[in-house]
């Protein structure tokens, strides 16, 4: 919480959670140093028992504005390499791939492979 926001989503005030995400405004260890021209979407996730068809987009959806509200015209995010059907959810919403992270250093010491994808959600 200290690198950005988290967002969660209930069904109606008061309901279940229905999903969540959280909002980076930086993310070094996957893209590097950047200039601040985006925001960066992590942990996007619903939960299927609570949350409507097409939370997930509407979450994705909601990030998006926020990010356009904020000023920066991209959303960046990145998904496990060997993650297919996640990185089609993305590319079906609108993202494009910009490149890949072979060794994204994680939680615990551990690297994995990453797919970084974007989209442009305002001007500038």
């Amino acid at each position: 919480m200290r690198a950005g926001e988290v967002w969660i989503a209930t069904v109606g005030p008061g309901g279940p959670s229905a999903g969540a995400w959280e909002l980076w405004w930086d993310d070094e260890p996957a893209w590097g140093v950047q200039p601040p021209v985006a925001g960066y979407v992590h942990r996007l996730m619903t939960d299927r028992r609570t949350a409507p068809p097409g939370a997930g987009r509407a979450l994705l959806a909601e990030a998006e504005r926020r990010i356009a509200a904020s000023g920066r015209p991209l959303c960046r995010l990145d998904c496990l390499t060997l993650n297919t059907r996640l990185r089609r959810y993305y590319e079906e919403a609108g993202y494009a791939v910009v490149g890949e992270q072979a060794g994204k250093n994680g939680d615990g010491g551990r690297t994995y492979g990453v797919t970084l994808l974007e989209k442009r959600v305002g001007a500038g």
